[in-house]
């Protein structure tokens, strides 16, 4: 395989891992989130307990879980360890941006009643029970697997780049 192709069968290998999670877990914050961390080996267990409420922020309808995820992963990648390091700021923040960039693009925004109403054609309170029953009926869970898959794909097109040192517009990951 030459490299393109290595680097394709791991995206698609880790959208799959996403979306599997999301579904395991019933959260698309944590599926998108360990599949990333064990295709990247990124943090630990404590992260992944970390992402537990971020399904659209405590069940808001606010930013995607996954698209938090997303993010948490870019931070693990890229960000800083120190308070001078300003460098890996604007590397983190920049990835950030491109992941919601795109995800926006394809979901039509990063919060999750967005999402949902792509999906649906409806939002759903999730902090209501009656709400948070018909959401499960809709097959939430299994549906609710794409946007896991694409922003674990997109943040991984990210860090691969970054590490490659191709088009991303991003400073070359440390290794």
């Amino acid at each position: 395989m030459q490299p393109d192709q290595n680097a394709e069968a791991l995206l698609d290998a880790l959208e799959k891992k996403a979306g599997d999670y999301e579904e395991l877990f019933a959260s698309c914050s944590q599926g998108t989130l360990l599949a990333l961390q064990e295709h990247f080996h990124l943090g630990n267990a404590e992260v992944l307990k970390a992402a537990t409420a971020m399904p659209g922020m405590a069940l808001r309808g606010e930013t995607c879980g996954a698209v938090v995820a997303g993010i948490m992963a870019l931070g693990l990648a890229f960000g800083r360890e120190r308070a001078d390091d300003l460098a890996a700021v604007t590397r983190t923040t920049s990835a950030a941006r491109k992941l919601c960039k795109r995800f926006e693009a394809e979901f039509g925004g990063c919060n999750c009643r967005d999402v949902q109403h792509g999906i649906f054609g409806r939002s759903f309170k999730l902090t209501d029970p009656r709400e948070g029953m018909e959401f499960v009926k809709a097959d939430a869970i299994k549906k609710c697997r794409r946007p896991a898959e694409r922003a674990a794909r997109i943040a991984g097109e990210l860090i691969l780049e970054a590490q490659s040192g191709r088009n991303s517009g991003l400073p070359e990951a440390p290794r």
